[in-house]
């Protein structure tokens, strides 16, 4: 077994899947996203990792205290941990120059291991509900193709490619599954491949979460999909967010309350702190929501708390209701359940607004904060989302945290893949 196995993370994001491989012993040679806050996240957390094995943590603590800009914490860093996030699109017109500057990065001959998942709305079934052509034709249902030009490129013993349930019925213009076109193209390209769908919530992760994961193997022998590790998450969303304190609609705090013993021990087993470090506490802010919002809102949570009721949008009072549709989408504000171990699903739209993402104490009355639900990804608090400047950006930090896959999800792939098959 290679010692820290190379990685390359394509359609990176914000780096939640790399960020559990790097947990589980990977070492990353290269991201490569074309958003620009995503990009700004991805060398951030790079000098994070690259701070920390240097014993350098501090540098970063001012930085999160706001003590030094980023382009300071940045002429911290060495220009190749800065050049593994490369800001580019995928495809044709690019391949190359990419191809060139991962080459010339990496520190030997091997990449071991290829990640990620190209964007999903193309084969989500609430983006083809929502496109008149129902997505057919849409450029982002091939970019699997980009996906396999990289495998033939740095043929590396595995891949992981990740995305939305949807992926098994999408069809073509033809009729044809993607799957099956995904398959044809991994199989040319010398790979076999094993699928299945899998539930964040059955491995440890606050938050239930249904996504495809196909990992394949170079080679002509059959390929079998890895166990994971299975468990249930061991807290309630309560307990879990039982440190953060409370804040109202447009507030922000960043000091922890005071943590005990059993809660120190459930965010270390997660991986969302590490409580030797003193670090400040970052993105736990409020959207503040219009006075109709934090009405509905109070309803909502005390419909939760009274009974557990979901309540449905024809139920607002008339003057509450500002749709014509009472027919769909009935249950568009949405409590989040903490007296529970998991959440339902964290999704990019929560970037758009927080009405499916109600927090459940009626004294608080908003919407989750983004760390908050940063923590139910499972991305570790001191995980900072970066926005297009160097100004905090609520939209780009929730953008970046719904189109992510959790980390812990993306540990337990990776552990398996590093612990059964190198």
């Amino acid at each position: 077994m290679p010692k820290n196995p190379l990685m390359i993370d394509l359609f990176a994001g914000a780096g939640g899947l790399s960020e559990g491989f790097v947990r589980a012993g990977f070492k990353a040679v290269a991201h490569v996203e074309a958003d620009k806050a995503a990009c700004n996240t991805l060398r951030t957390r790079a000098v994070y990792h690259w701070l920390k094995s240097e014993g350098r943590q501090d540098i970063y603590a001012q930085y999160l205290r706001k003590e030094i800009t980023r382009a300071e914490l940045y002429e911290m860093a060495t220009p190749k941990v800065l050049n593994s996030v490369i800001e580019t699109e995928i495809g044709p017109d690019t391949n190359a120059d990419t191809f060139s500057r991962i080459h010339r990065l990496r520190s030997r001959k091997r990449i071991d291991v290829i990640i990620g998942g190209p964007p999903c709305q193309a084969y989500s079934l609430i983006g083809r509900s929502a496109s008149s052509s129902k997505m057919v034709g849409d450029p982002r249902n091939h970019l699997y193709i980009q996906y396999v030009e990289f495998l033939k490129e740095f043929k590396p013993k595995y891949f992981v490619f990740e995305n939305v349930t949807g992926l098994l019925s999408a069809k073509d213009k033809s009729g044809g599954k993607y799957l099956d076109l995904i398959k044809a193209a991994i199989d040319d390209a010398g790979y076999k491949m094993a699928y299945r769908t899998v539930d964040a919530s059955d491995h440890g992760v606050p938050q239930h979460r249904k996504r495809v994961i196909i990992i394949g193997n170079r080679g002509k022998r059959k390929f079998d999909f890895p166990d994971l590790k299975e468990m249930s998450p061991p807290c309630t969303l309560k307990k879990l967010f039982s440190d953060l304190p409370s804040i109202q609609s447009g507030e922000e705090k960043s000091s922890y309350l005071k943590r005990d013993t059993e809660q120190e021990k459930l965010l270390s087993f997660l991986g969302l702190a590490e409580p030797r470090v003193e670090l400040p506490l970052t993105l736990h802010v409020a959207r503040p929501h219009q006075t109709r919002d934090l009405e509905i809102y109070k309803l909502a949570a005390t419909a939760w708390r009274n009974d557990e009721r979901r309540i449905h949008y024809p139920e607002l009072p008339k003057r509450l209701q500002t749709h014509k549709n009472t027919k769909s989408f009935v249950d568009r504000f949405k409590v989040v359940a903490w007296e529970r171990n998991a959440s339902h699903t964290v999704v990019a739209h929560i970037a758009k607004d927080g009405h499916y993402y109600i927090h459940p104490s009626v004294k608080q009355n908003r919407s989750l904060s983004p760390r908050e639900a940063a923590r139910l990804q499972t991305f570790p608090d001191d995980f900072y989302f970066e926005g297009m400047s160097e100004r905090p950006s609520r939209t780009a930090a929730f953008k970046q945290i719904g189109n992510a896959v959790p980390v812990l999800l993306a540990q337990r792939i990776a552990e398996a893949i590093m612990q059964g098959f190198f």
